[in-house]
Order: structure tokens, then sequence, then C-alpha cells
């Protein structure tokens, strides 16, 4: 899979609307809340469900390409500043 290819069928699924910032922070809340009740569900004891846990990784890809694309920008240019900045701080801290 590439990212365009991603891009549109997650368009397929939610049509053309274009969710603003602090909706897309909501959303984006949603799913962080669903990997912290995960975290802390394996923490108290529980099996950790794999399943569970790789939909919740999978749900923060696929819909940050969507909100990128919703805010005007570009996931592949996106990507490449989160890339350069994860290479220096990880030199910096070298």
């Amino acid at each position: 899979m590439d990212i365009t290819t991603l891009l549109q069928e997650a368009r397929a699924i939610w049509g053309d609307d274009k969710l603003t910032l602090d909706e897309i922070l909501i959303r984006q809340g949603v799913t962080i809340g669903d990997l912290h009740r995960l975290a802390r569900d394996h923490d108290e004891g529980q099996p950790l469900n794999e399943t569970e846990l790789k939909k919740e990784l999978g749900n923060v890809i696929f819909s940050t390409i969507r909100w990128c694309d919703d805010l005007g920008y570009t996931p592949e240019e996106c990507i490449e500043l989160a890339k350069k900045a994860q290479a220096k701080y990880r030199q910096d801290r070298a």
C-alpha cells in the first residue's frame, strides 16, 4: 500500500468532507484513549489484546493520512518533516 492509495480508500469510506483541527483532535483523543485503556488493562494484569492494539495503531496511521489532507497538507511532506525531526532529536541525544 502506498499513501496515495490509502488516502483514496479513506476518502471512499469517509467522503470528501474535511475536518477542522478541533474535530481532528477530538477524534485523535478517542484513539489515544483507546490505546491508554489497552495499556492500563495490561498493566493491571490482563493479557494484552494484540488484535485491538494493532487496530488502534492502524487507526492512528490511516486516520492521520486523511487528517493531513483535511488540513490541506500532503501526508508525504508531513511524514518527511517528522522523519527529519526524529533524526535530529536522536542525533542531539547521542
